[in-house]
């Protein structure tokens, strides 16, 4: 049997199948993406699949903290789009 990755939301600190979480990335040329594969270059961050997980990042500013810079509310948009 094949050993399912597991990976925490920044938000909530629960651990979550890789899946069931929404990746966001800090390029290497600084740009912030969301990442449905889960596979680009960069340092990401995982939340979960929830729109008030979402608004509470947003809220608290908890990705601009992990991911060491501002987070335009297009990144936000996307997040939600992807739910």
């Amino acid at each position: 049997m094949r050993k399912i990755p597991m990976r925490k939301c920044v938000v909530t600190n629960e651990r979550f199948p890789k899946n069931e979480l929404i990746r966001v990335v800090r390029t290497p040329e600084n740009e912030i993406v969301v990442d449905p594969t889960g596979k680009k270059n960069g340092h990401g961050a995982y939340l979960k699949k929830d729109a008030e997980v979402i608004a509470m990042a947003q809220k608290k500013k908890i990705l601009n903290r992990i991911l060491e810079t501002e987070i335009p509310d297009e990144v936000y948009r996307e997040l939600l789009k992807q739910i």
